[in-house]
């Protein structure tokens, strides 16, 4: 299974290889145009990422995290010079091993799925789907191989 985020649609699709099996309509941060480039930019993140935490009672009830920041994601605040050498290695690795990145960086973190509102993008950079919705993603969390953010 693997889950697509279609920014500009507002949209969340879970595939289970080519069977859509969820297609719902989510909010995002409240900047949404542009992928996530540092804590506190109100961005929701652009790439490949995979689910490295599930909380059954978050903020908002059931929430997946992403490993936000991913390896791109840490190659390029390298090279824009907002981590250093051993920060991007943490992420690097972290991702590698299939663990949580470091989330307290100047590239931000903490960035889940999680239920909310979905009339107007609010979040701080998540990405937020109905109660409903987020129950049936909740469900399928060990499937999910992956969660494609596209622009």
């Amino acid at each position: 299974m693997r889950v697509v985020i279609e920014k500009s649609l507002r949209q969340l699709t879970l595939w289970d290889g080519e069977q859509a099996l969820l297609r719902t309509r989510v909010a995002l941060g409240r900047n949404p145009v542009g992928g996530k480039q540092r804590e506190g930019d109100l961005r929701t993140p652009e790439g490949l990422y995979q689910i490295c935490l599930a909380k059954e009672q978050g903020k908002y009830g059931k929430s997946l995290g992403l490993n936000y920041p991913n390896a791109e994601d840490a190659h390029r605040g390298f090279q824009s010079g907002q981590i250093d050498q051993t920060t991007l290695q943490a992420v690097v690795d972290a991702v590698a091993a299939g663990r949580r990145p470091p989330w307290g960086t100047p590239l931000g973190g903490e960035v889940y799925l999680h239920a909310g509102d979905v009339q107007a993008d609010w979040t701080a950079g998540c990405i937020a789907l109905a109660q409903e919705d987020m129950d049936v993603l909740f469900a399928c969390r060990n499937q999910i191989e992956d969660v494609e953010i596209r622009p």
